[in-house]
This record gives C-alpha cells, structure tokens and sequence, in this order.
C-alpha cells in the first residue's frame, strides 16, 4: 500500500453534483473530510467551485481520468449519479478496476441496484426511496424524528405523554406498558443524556425510545 494511501484514508470521492452529490459533498466537507468532487458538467463544476475545495471536471467513466486524478490513492468513492444509469454503472466498473477500497452507489431502482452490485459497488443506497419512506411515517405520525433499522426496529424522538410527567421511569416501566424502551431524556433547557430507572420526566421534555416500528408510534401517539 503507497504512503499516499494511508493518507487519504479518510478522504472521499464523490462523482455528479446533483442535489444528492453536492449536498453529501458538503455535509462530508462540514465532517472535516477532503472531498474530491467530480462531475462532467462544466456549469456544475463553476457553481460548486467556490463552496467545495476541489470540484474537477472529468469523465468519471473513463478509468484512465479518474488515474490522472488520484482516485485510485483514495478509501472511498461515492456514485451520485442519478439521471444516466449508464454513465453510473461505468463508472462503479472504472472505481472498481482502480481497487478503491469501498464504493458507494446511488440507484434508482432494484435492477439498477442489482448492475451496481454486480460491477463492484460494495454499499447501494436509495436516497429518493428511503427520504421518502421517513417523511411518510413522520407526516403521518407523531414521531418528531425516526431512524428505521429494517421491519422490526426502530428509534425515535418524541413528546412526553403527560401520564409519565413528573414519575420516575422505574416506577412507569414504559416497555412493559406500551413496547418500548427509552433510551434517552432531553429536559427542557438541557442536552439529551441517557435514561435511567431512576430519571424523572419534566413537563416539555422530549424522549428517544426504541422498539418496533408499531410500538413507536403507537406510543408517540400517547403525546
């Protein structure tokens, strides 16, 4: 492994400055990540420029480019691509060939999924889908913020249901009442720290609870 590899372990390509790309471009720069951002567009590249510290224009499909750029010296790559699976796919196959340790695609839809994976992408995600799936169940819910890790698992923010106001957790035993545990407390006027048996709920506190995806928002309900 070159030096320069061991250096830049933390740094990461991100190819197509789409919605996606430039705003995962600047939470990475916001993270203290160099970021290399590529796109063959000119005017994306002059609009990126001045917030991004290194935007290039490049083919990203062409393996013998993303050489002449260094990529093949970083850890990650990241294929925002969206609007040509094409150009998506060959370039996954162009990081591929280079070795980059991990690379991460963005697909459109499963059998776009499917072509990434097998070119050589090791993580596919589908923003589009899962942005939409969480702002459902929060519209359609009382949840003021959710993760969902698949089916049967999820962690949430919510309200204090005022039947818990002012009794300490040990003493309501949330889980064996409504399905879920609280795993944190934000008080009014103080940061989120962990829950304990022995944590009194105040009125205007928030909750983060665990449980099945049910039980969380049947419970954030209760609010």
């Amino acid at each position: 492994m070159s030096a320069r590899r061991k250096t830049d372990e933390g740094s990461v390509v991100v190819v197509g400055l789409g919605r996606f790309g430039c705003h995962l471009s600047g939470a990475l720069t916001a993270l203290n990540h160099e970021v290399l951002a590529i796109d063959r567009n000119p005017d994306q590249v002059q609009r990126w420029s001045a917030q991004l510290d290194r935007v290039v224009q490049a083919d990203a499909t062409e393996e013998g480019a993303l050489r002449q750029l260094g990529v093949a010296d970083f850890g990650r790559a990241v294929v925002a691509i969206g609007a040509s699976v094409e150009a998506s796919v060959l370039t996954v196959l162009a990081l591929a060939d280079l070795g980059v340790p991990q690379i991460w695609a963005r697909a459109t839809s499963t059998k776009h999924a499917k072509i990434l994976d097998s070119v050589g992408a090791h993580h596919v995600v589908f923003p589009e889908a899962e942005t939409g799936e969480r702002v459902a169940h929060l519209i359609v819910s009382r949840m003021l913020d959710f993760i969902e890790f698949g089916d049967d698992f999820a962690i949430a923010k919510v309200c204090t249901p005022e039947t818990m106001i002012g009794r300490p957790l040990g003493e309501l035993t949330p889980t064996e009442r409504y399905g879920v545990r609280v795993v944190g407390v934000k008080l009014p006027g103080e940061r989120f720290r962990y829950a304990t048996d022995a944590t009194v709920v105040a009125p205007g506190s928030m909750l983060i609870v665990e449980g099945d995806i049910g039980q969380v928002q049947r419970f954030a309900e209760l609010s």
